[in-house]
C-alpha cells in the first residue's frame, strides 16, 4: 500500500483540525479570550443554540463568562473529517461538565453533544469558518461535591489539586 503526498497532507490536516478544536475546549474551560479568538478566522460565526453570533461577540459571552458558571471541563471524543479542497467538515462528539451556581447552591450538570464545524485553510492555517453546537441529551445530576477537604474520603496531600476556571495549576503549569 502506498501512501501519497495527498494522504500525508491529510493526515497533517486532521491533525491541525483536532488541535484547533482541543485548543478552543481548552480556551473555553479557562476562559480564556485569546486561545478561543485564536481557533476562528475573524469573519468566523459561531451558533450555541442559545446564541448566533460573530467571534467577537462570541468570545465577550466566554470571557469573563457567566459567574453562575463556576467550573466547565469539556472533553472531546472522535471527529470525523471530511475534506472538500481548503475545507473541512468536522462533526466532534463533546461530553462538557459544567458546576453552576444556582441559587447559591452548586449543581453538577452534563450534557453531551456534536461540535459541526466548517474549518478553512487560509495560508497554512486551519481554523474555524462556523461553529454549531447540537446538543444530544443532558444530565443534571444534583449538589456538587465538596472537594475542599479531599475526595473519596481521603485528604488531599499535594499541592494545588482542585482545578477552576482561572488560577489553578494549569496556568503556573504552562508558563
Amino acid at each position: 500500500m502506498q501512501t501519497s503526498a495527498d494522504d500525508l497532507n491529510n493526515i497533517i490536516a486532521r491533525e491541525k483540525i483536532r488541535d484547533c478544536l482541543a485548543r478552543l475546549a481548552r480556551g473555553l474551560d479557562r476562559r480564556d479570550a485569546d486561545m478561543v479568538r485564536a481557533c476562528y478566522w475573524p469573519d468566523a460565526t459561531d451558533d450555541h443554540g442559545v446564541a448566533v453570533s460573530t467571534v467577537e461577540e462570541f468570545v465577550s459571552w466566554v470571557s469573563p463568562g457567566d459567574p453562575a458558571m463556576i467550573l466547565t471541563l469539556h472533553t472531546l471524543g472522535q471527529s470525523y473529517i471530511e475534506f472538500r479542497g481548503d475545507t473541512g467538515l468536522a462533526e466532534t462528539h463533546v461530553t462538557a461538565y459544567h458546576r453552576v451556581d444556582v441559587g447559591g447552591q452548586h449543581r453538577d450538570i452534563f450534557l453531551g453533544g456534536r461540535y459541526l464545524d466548517r474549518m478553512e485553510k487560509r495560508d497554512t492555517e486551519w481554523r474555524i469558518a462556523h461553529h454549531k453546537m447540537m446538543y444530544d441529551w443532558q444530565n443534571d445530576l444534583g449538589p456538587s461535591a465538596d472537594f475542599s477537604q479531599g475526595t473519596f474520603g481521603m485528604p488531599f496531600v499535594s499541592e494545588n489539586p482542585v482545578g477552576a476556571a482561572h488560577g489553578d495549576f494549569s496556568e503556573r503549569f504552562f508558563k
